[in-house]
């Protein structure tokens, strides 16, 4: 008889879980720095007693700004399968700080050097769908094209399909563009991964997520939905980008 192989999978669920119940501790009181140190800390502890091989791809930072799950780490154990790892101790800081839901703990695994790296890029244009409705969108095409063709996909009237959308200021007039034809709108204040997890399962209400997110949680979100068979079409937001740039110099 032969011992049982370790599940990775089931491995890495306890390292969101571990991040989940540290950070806890901090929901609705004010403080995401605190709750967000507390998820970092308990998930890279939960890492290195894994048997991997682990370097940390899309993490808090770069070294100097963050001491905990930096890009370009080495976590792990080192003596399993080489990994690149991303990470979001906690994705939606913000929700956390106030209580509100959606926060939550994400790890994202793939085989050593096949992980895309954005480097320095910010935000990204994003599409995401269920396995439904992935033969069908386009991400140049407009707004009222995806969604009727997203509609007929799912079998439903464009009047009946819920979009998941971040109520920023850069979505003003993809929001009249989705209201004009008539779909609804959710506006969430933060957390665009859990908005493109709702968009590929079929047990959520949500049937699309449209608009401009940040990268790191763009390919965070890419590999659950690949996993699920969703579709997600992206293209890096150089408009974005010139936009962050001037806030910086601000």
């Amino acid at each position: 008889m032969e011992a049982p192989e370790r599940n990775l999978a089931f491995d890495l669920v306890r390292v969101t879980e571990a991040a989940a119940l540290a950070s806890a501790r901090w929901l609705g009181r004010g403080d995401k720095n605190a709750g967000d140190g507390a998820a970092v800390d308990a998930m890279r502890l939960s890492f290195n007693s894994l048997p991997i091989a682990g370097k940390v791809v899309i993490g808090e930072g770069e070294k100097d700004e963050a001491p905990m799950l930096y890009n370009g780490e080495i976590i792990g154990m080192g003596n399993g399968p080489s990994l690149d790892i991303a990470v979001d101790p906690v994705e939606g800081t913000n929700l956390l700080a106030y209580g509100r839901p959606n926060a939550i703990a994400v790890v994202g695994a793939a085989p050593g050097g096949s992980m895309y790296n954005p480097g320095p890029s910010f935000y990204m244009q994003k599409l995401v769908v269920g396995q439904a409705a992935r033969d069908v969108i386009d991400l140049d095409a407009p707004v009222h094209v995806n969604l009727r063709l997203i509609a007929k996909a799912l079998g439903k009237d464009t009047n009946d399909l819920v979009v998941f959308v971040l109520d920023k200021p850069r979505h003003q007039k993809l929001i009249q563009e989705i209201r004009a034809v008539g779909a609804r709108i959710q506006l969430h204040t933060d957390g665009d991964v859990a908005g493109a997890l709702m968009a590929v399962d079929q047990r959520s209400e949500v049937d699309v997520m449209m608009g401009t997110g940040g990268t790191p949680e763009g390919v965070l979100a890419a590999c659950a939905i690949k996993g699920a068979g969703g579709a997600m079409l992206t293209r890096l937001d150089p408009q974005s980008e010139a936009e962050k740039a001037a806030i910086q110099e601000a």
